[in-house]
């Protein structure tokens, strides 16, 4: 947990910026972040017709680029 106390006669200005600079070099956002656009991982179903679609993509670039 990430704890910040006021300096004497220290601004509010000064306080938020240097909490902010913690919580930047600490990675606490990204991380956040992270945990709330986590997407599942796709089930074999799901990889399987991903994997069969890119090679039926890959196939016409292969062969538009052949000249067919």
């Amino acid at each position: 947990m990430l704890e910040i106390k006021k300096k004497e006669n220290e601004r509010f200005e000064r306080l938020l910026r240097r909490f902010n600079r913690n919580v930047q070099q600490s990675g606490l956002l990204s991380l956040a972040r992270k945990k709330r656009f986590r997407e599942p991982e796709p089930n074999k179903r799901e990889r399987r017709i991903s994997a069969i679609r890119k090679a039926k993509i890959n196939e016409l670039r292969r062969k538009r680029r052949e000249g067919y």
